[in-house]
């Protein structure tokens, strides 16, 4: 059996690492090279990180923070925010990242998965995708839809059928972030989770809502998620990754456990 992993998310604005509640109320908080530093010397599996207004602002990632921050860890590392085409995704990782983060992009161009699956691999293409829990219809026939740009811009698609889409495309990961449960630290939404962990054969990361440990419990195991991503939890000091290691591996779930050096 896969361990499963600790991936911690880096939201940067103008540079600085940043957090929001539900996609709004966003606060500065802290340098992201000095975070991604401390995360990697905690034991954090991966790492991503995202330009969270490149997309809105219509411009291109901030390649210097990019690099600043690859200099820093060694494990893998995806880049999101902004990238349109094949040759942004090239940028990114020539800055030093290992997968490239396709969202808002994606969504208004499908073709940009596939361009960038046969460029770089499935392995490095990482379908981000931001989802809202709506009433279901025959649009959207599981009650969670996909928004785009920072979640500004409903599309009207459905997430489960996006999903499979992004698969069928190459993707080689899915993030599955809530809106609804972003920042709030009220737990992950494992319902949204699961039915997308159900419909694709790829490994899902479940993203938004992690509190405490026992959260990241119950997405792995009853939400089905192969990789849960932390931000509020680490950024404001309240666990380390070894903590939250620790409890999951305590409750017979397989993570990869650092051993202290020396």
């Amino acid at each position: 059996m896969l361990s499963k992993r600790i991936i911690s998310c880096l939201d940067v604005r103008d540079g600085k690492l940043a957090k929001s509640v539900k996609f709004v109320d966003t606060k500065d908080i802290g340098d992201p090279v000095v975070k991604a530093r401390e995360y990697y010397a905690q034991g954090l599996d991966e790492l991503v990180f995202y330009d969270i207004t490149a997309s809105s602002e219509d411009r291109g990632i901030m390649l210097d923070v990019v690099s600043r921050v690859a200099e820093q860890v060694f494990i893998p590392f995806s880049v999101g925010g902004g990238l349109r085409t094949v040759e942004d995704c090239s940028h990114v990782l020539l800055a030093g990242a290992e997968k490239v983060n396709v969202n808002s992009a994606a969504v208004k161009n499908p073709g940009l998965i596939a361009e960038a699956s046969k460029a770089f691999g499935a392995q490095a293409v990482v379908l981000s995708m931001d989802v809202l829990k709506v009433p279901k219809s025959a649009q959207i026939p599981s009650g969670y839809e996909i928004v785009i740009n920072g979640g500004r811009t409903p599309m009207g698609l459905d997430a489960i059928a996006w999903a499979k889409r992004g698969q069928e495309l190459g993707a080689g990961e899915l993030v599955v972030n809530s809106i609804d449960a972003d920042g709030t630290k009220a737990g992950y939404e494992l319902t949204l989770t699961r039915l997308v962990a159900e419909a694709v054969t790829i490994p899902v990361i479940a993203s938004g809502g992690g509190g405490k440990p026992e959260h990241l419990y119950d997405v792995l195991t009853e939400g089905k998620a192969d990789a849960a991503l932390v931000a509020s939890m680490l950024h404001f000091g309240e666990y380390t990754v070894g903590q939250i290691k620790e409890y999951l591996a305590g409750r017979g779930i397989k993570v990869r456990i650092q051993k202290d050096e020396g």
